[in-house]
């Protein structure tokens, strides 16, 4: 099991038949979720899913999902032509590939770095029943841990970040007891065309898209799209940042995408359904951490462009799934905006310094750049409003929040208070720095009146640590709370434990894992949504030692951070997984795809189809040339 990332997460849910899930109780690598019995409450932020029960107990995964499919099982039916332009532009990129691996990666793309050791990928794995349990499980926590996150399907042939890999959802079912695990890939369009054609062809948008050589592989990639060799009309996402317990489906999603939908089977199993829009409603791509309100059951969303006006809007679903007309967000210049915030009456956007400009590349750097120019701030849009023109905005400098844990209302000072780990450099995930990444826990309050902002760390200096990934009581989003959950982001990105956070005092409690023991987002499961106590329930989390290969889900008493149970996972307890995800990176450096180093090709084209291959020759030559010098 690899430890979750700041962009994994996790929710809970109870098992559920051929009936899309919703987020509840249950856990993805980006995210994780659980789901329990609470459908009238939505969605509880990384907990238990609760599922109704069907009539078909007995139904199995689809042979699609099977290990021994991960490779090309049928050749492409493409005509000559097709093969022709395939070869021709395999040996572009393979000369592509040679020559960008002539210099080092930086950290931020170098897979060596980036997924190794506890992020390394892991297989798919079947559903595997009554898995060992040491200590006693709660008795009130039954149903589904789902956890999303990026692992990739094939090893990259040149950059990658830990973001860039396709998304797996790990399922954990807990039913009176008994706990059964599986974990499958879902099943977007990118990666069921890169499993046919046995490779990635697919840019990675951070690993991959920077300087002339991403200009070049997005050339390639169109130029494969033309010649009709992939299809990136349905879709280029991978579905590995986030997840969504929402209006009785389990959505599993990336902001460069509409969601995608995955149920959790009866067997325990997992299985994807496709794409989902919301019905055709969505017409764009959709933040990757959405919010249900606790009380409206209402989902808020946004989706950011990163080419064309307008670059932001904000929308919303009713509680049956019915979406309302787009908000245009008036921003000059098309912003990283990872995560936002609700209180009881708002949406809280942070228009913040780190944004996308494609014309870096052109100069050989990121489009994922920090602007210092830029003025850091928070807009303030009501939750019913038709347009953005009563906004208000609300200056807040040198801020960047790569994820914002709650916010509320104080209308005694007219303030809204935003709670948010600010990350300095605030580029340093996307791009190589020397200086050290901090995330710092902080309350940020925004006058709506003055227009003013203060901004202020919760925990006392002598205590800081890095705290990236976690959660609120999820029943109580949007509203004043006293609790965080966090994890423990030190050695970044790795997770050495997890915090609780008394938000009013600044008092921290800690749990760590151990020695070469590292873990993942921690969930907060209520143990009763009528509870007195706001941090009365259970705190979830995987837990991999990097000695022994062996991974756990723990589950711990919130209140009193004791440890209640710990279930042993199946994945990658044996030295032959450990070997091979050692081995898929020892043979990185030459891993470049090979080919002949002469290419031709005898058949009947027409006169405009022999004009076409032949500059693709001439193209093909010429980077054979520079190839070999």
């Amino acid at each position: 099991m690899t430890s979750t990332s700041t962009n994994y997460q996790s929710t809970w849910a109870k098992p559920q038949y051929p009936f899309s899930p919703s987020t509840s109780y249950s856990s993805s690598s980006s995210k994780s979720i659980s789901m329990k019995n609470q459908a009238r409450k939505g969605k509880i932020y990384s907990a238990l899913l609760t599922f109704p029960k069907q009539t078909n107990p007995n139904q199995t995964i689809p042979t699609k999902h099977s290990q021994t499919q991960r490779q090309p099982t049928t050749t492409p039916n493409w005509n000559l032509f097709q093969k022709a332009a395939a070869k021709a532009l395999d040996i572009v990129e393979s000369t592509l590939v040679s020559r960008e691996l002539q210099n080092p990666l930086p950290k931020t793309a170098d897979p060596r770095v980036q997924i190794s050791g506890n992020f390394a990928p892991v297989t798919e794995q079947p559903v595997k029943h009554n898995l060992p349990v040491i200590g006693e499980i709660p008795d009130c926590i039954n149903g589904v841990y789902v956890r999303n996150g990026a692992n990739p399907l094939f090893e990259p042939v040149a950059g990658h970040h830990l973001f860039d890999g396709d998304g797996m959802v790990h399922a954990v079912t807990i039913e009176n007891g008994s706990v059964s695990y599986s974990c499958r890939f879902t099943e977007t369009q990118r990666l069921v065309q890169e499993r046919e054609l046995g490779r990635p062809v697919f840019p990675k948008a951070i690993g991959e898209l920077h300087g002339h050589s991403g200009i070049a592989r997005l050339m390639l990639f169109y130029g494969r799209g033309l010649f009709g060799l992939v299809d990136h009309s349905h879709g280029t996402g991978v579905a590995n940042a986030g997840l969504v317990y929402f209006n009785n489906r389990l959505l599993a999603m990336s902001e460069d995408d509409v969601p995608y939908q995955v149920q959790v089977l009866p067997s325990g199993d997992l299985q994807t359904v496709g794409r989902y829009d919301f019905d055709e409603q969505l017409k764009s791509t959709m933040i990757a951490h959405p919010k249900i309100d606790p009380v409206s059951g209402e989902l808020f969303a946004l989706s950011y462009d990163v080419v064309q006006k307008p670059y932001l809007k904000s929308f919303k679903f009713s509680k049956d799934g019915k979406k309302s007309t787009d908000v245009e967000i008036p921003l000059d210049v098309p912003t990283m905006m990872h995560d936002f915030a609700i209180t009881e009456n708002y949406v809280v956007i942070p228009d913040q310094q780190v944004v996308f400009k494609l014309q870096e590349m052109i100069k050989g750097g990121s489009p994922v750049i920090y602007d210092k120019n830029k003025k850091s701030r928070f807009g303030i849009l009501h939750k019913n409003a038709k347009n953005s023109d009563n906004i208000i905005w609300v200056e807040s400098p040198e801020t960047f929040c790569f994820h914002l844990w709650n916010a509320w209302e104080e209308p005694e000072t007219d303030e809204v208070v935003v709670i948010g780990s600010c990350m300095t450099p605030p580029d340093s995930i996307f791009n190589e720095c020397s200086e050290n990444l901090k995330c710092v826990l902080s309350e940020i309050r925004l006058n709506l009146k003055t227009g003013e902002s203060t901004k202020c760390q919760i925990i006392s200096s002598s205590e800081q640590v890095n705290l990236e990934a976690g959660m609120v009581n999820r029943n109580k989003l949007g509203r004043k709370t006293k609790y965080a959950y966090l994890a423990i982001a030190e050695p970044w990105p790795k997770v050495s434990g997890f915090a609780k956070v008394d938000l009013l005092t600044g008092e921290v409690q800690k749990l760590m894992y151990g020695d070469n023991r590292y873990g993942g987002e921690p969930l907060f499961l209520p143990r009763n949504v009528n509870s007195e106590r706001e941090d009365d329930g259970y705190i979830l989390a995987f837990c991999h030692d990097e000695k022994t290969w062996k991974s756990e889900l723990q589950i711990v008493n919130a209140m009193t951070l004791e440890l209640e149970a710990t279930i042993k996972l199946p994945s990658r307890n044996s030295r032959h997984d450990r070997e091979g995800s050692q081995k898929w990176y020892a043979n990185l450096q030459v891993s470049s795809l090979l080919f002949s180093d002469t290419f031709k090709i005898k058949l009947t084209l027409s006169k405009r189809d022999q004009q076409t291959l032949h500059l693709i020759g001439v193209l093909t030559d010429f980077l054979l040339c520079e190839r070999n010098r």
